[in-house]
């Protein structure tokens, strides 16, 4: 294993022990962490600079804090995180999807990238409960629309519960496209709250094929509402390599893993 690798390695679990850490406590200091783990503080305050843009902490004098219950930062917040990579998986998506095919879309921001690299698609059919998706797709004369009608989560610009499973329901799709919070390492799929479980759950229910999209920051990302796994998936679309266990259980369950190269450029 080269040099930059294995740091990788030891930063992803030393992150994933950290996130542990906050279901048990209000607040850790950097100093502390750095003294727990036999790191700088420097490094230290790297790993809590990445928790909390993967939206698994927040930012507090001298540490590091868990995020209220049920909650994630916002839409327009994550928007504007790992985008090179939620690119990449966009594109790959798109090289799956024919012209003409129907598709439902989950909340998130990775779903709304991978739809704004459908917009050379024809015909396309479009289901969601994604209120910026939505508004941008509905711009493209190519395409057919239907969202949810119901209460907006204001932090996250879309409709989850009744509303959002009757609109999944009403259709039956070729491809659902949706993210996930995180993935455990046993390959549970994690989210945030039990509407956001139930939504995936209906779209996987009436599509003929699923999707799953997610850059790997999701890996050992701390969510706490349990709800499908990884091999009940057609396709995993990731930028990088998945971790070798769930790399097992998708050979073993047929799932296909999606390469996601990077974008030409020029």
């Amino acid at each position: 294993m080269n040099i930059g690798l294995s740091q990788g390695v030891a930063s992803a679990r030393r992150q994933a022990a950290i996130a542990a850490l906050l279901r048990d406590h209000d607040f850790l200091r950097v100093d502390a962490l750095a003294r727990r783990f036999a790191v700088t503080t420097q490094t230290i305050r790297r790993d809590v600079n990445d928790l909390c843009e993967q939206g698994a902490a927040r930012r507090r004098h001298g540490g590091i804090a868990p995020l209220p219950p049920g909650a994630n930062i916002s839409f327009r917040e994550r928007e504007v995180l790992h985008r090179a990579a939620k690119q990449r998986i966009g594109a790959a998506v798109a090289r799956e999807v024919p012209d003409g095919a129907a598709l439902s879309f989950g909340i998130g921001t990775t779903p709304q990238i991978v739809a704004e690299q459908l917009a050379g698609h024809r015909g396309l059919k479009i289901v969601t409960n994604n209120l910026p998706l939505a508004l941008a797709a509905a711009q493209n004369p190519e395409f057919e629309v239907a969202i949810a009608g119901g209460r907006v989560r204001p932090g996250d610009l879309d409709v989850c519960g009744r509303a959002g499973e009757e609109l999944f329901a009403a259709y039956r799709v070729d491809i659902a496209i949706f993210g996930v919070a995180g993935v455990d390492e046993d390959g549970a799929l994690l989210d945030y709250s039990e509407d956001e479980v139930r939504i995936r759950g209906v779209m996987m229910r009436h599509a003929r094929r699923s999707f799953l999209v997610l850059d790997a920051s999701k890996f050992g990302r701390a969510a706490h509402v349990r709800g499908g796994r990884i091999e009940e998936v057609s396709a995993v679309f990731c930028e990088a390599p998945l971790p070798e266990a769930l790399r097992a259980r998708l050979a073993a369950s047929g799932t296909r893993i999606m390469p996601c190269p990077p974008l030409a450029t020029g």
